[in-house]
């Protein structure tokens, strides 16, 4: 397996595939690497480089039990890349990985990035404040950490069954083999990481990072969201950052590179090939 050990001594695994303009993909909680195959795919066949890894205590890395945290996961990313030398990088984030991809570019990415985009991502912030009102109470990430640590494995397949790609929704066709392939990504991947990580996706204010960017970046977010509420991602994203493009998607879910992988990948290279859109460091 293709991995590198961080400063902090932790390994991370990687897969790399082809040449050409490289894009990395970030990955959501608390899953893997794998999440990203369909996309990884896709874009191989259009002549980009593909990269993807797993987060630290996700997937094939290693499981530490320190860690967990936006600033360590984006100098992981930042050790990837360095690793790979990676230039005129296209770095895309899922979710969680949304809110990796943001302090990335925001703190690691300049000279190296040339554009960005982020689907049902977690900034600005997720968690609700005297500041962030529209935000989710912190009772109920509180209490996904309690699900996650009397029962993850009834928890994992829950979260996919439901809410995550919008299957509670009446007329909504559940699919086993993805709800079965979001359980054995989580649980590849370690208990400590994943209920550190709900504090670190839920509770990181990106606000300051998101307007330190000035990097095209295409904000792509499903109005029926029920993970990352699109009112509060979003549309409040996009109003933060210098060179925002929007796509937004009446009915679709908070899985939606999953449930609409063709659109998503459609709009994503259209984004790519648009060159009105500035390309910079």
């Amino acid at each position: 397996m293709a991995t590198i050990t961080t400063k902090d001594g932790v390994e991370i695994y990687y897969k790399d595939w082809g040449k050409g303009q490289p894009i990395v993909f970030s990955h959501g909680w608390p899953l893997s690497a794998d999440d990203w195959d369909t996309h990884m795919m896709f874009f191989l066949n259009h002549g980009y480089r593909v990269i993807a890894h797993d987060r630290r205590g996700h997937g094939r890395s290693s499981q530490p039990g320190v860690g967990h945290d936006m600033d360590h996961y984006a100098a992981d990313l930042a050790a990837v890349t360095e690793h790979l030398d990676l230039k005129d990088a296209i770095h895309v984030g899922h979710s969680t990985g949304g809110g990796e991809v943001v302090r990335y570019v925001a703190r690691h990415g300049e000279g190296r990035v040339a554009r960005a985009a982020i689907i049902s991502a977690v900034p600005p912030l997720m968690v609700k404040t005297p500041a962030n009102p529209g935000g989710t109470p912190k009772e109920v990430f509180d209490g996904l950490q309690a699900q996650l640590a009397a029962n993850r494995a009834q928890f994992y397949y829950d979260v996919p069954a439901g809410p995550f790609y919008g299957y509670n929704r009446p007329g909504a066709k559940a699919s086993e083999p993805v709800i079965w392939n979001w359980w054995r990504q989580g649980m590849m991947g370690g208990a400590k990481a994943h209920y550190d990580g709900v504090v670190a996706f839920s509770q990181t204010d990106f606000t300051e990072d998101l307007k330190r960017i000035s990097v095209p970046v295409l904000v792509m977010h499903g109005e029926d969201d029920q993970i990352v509420p699109f009112a509060d991602a979003g549309p409040l994203s996009a109003k933060l950052l210098k060179n925002a493009t929007t796509k937004f998607y009446p009915g679709f879910p908070h899985g939606m590179p999953t449930t609409h992988a063709e659109q998503i990948d459609a709009d994503l290279l259209a984004f790519l090939k648009d060159q009105r859109v500035g390309v910079g460091a």
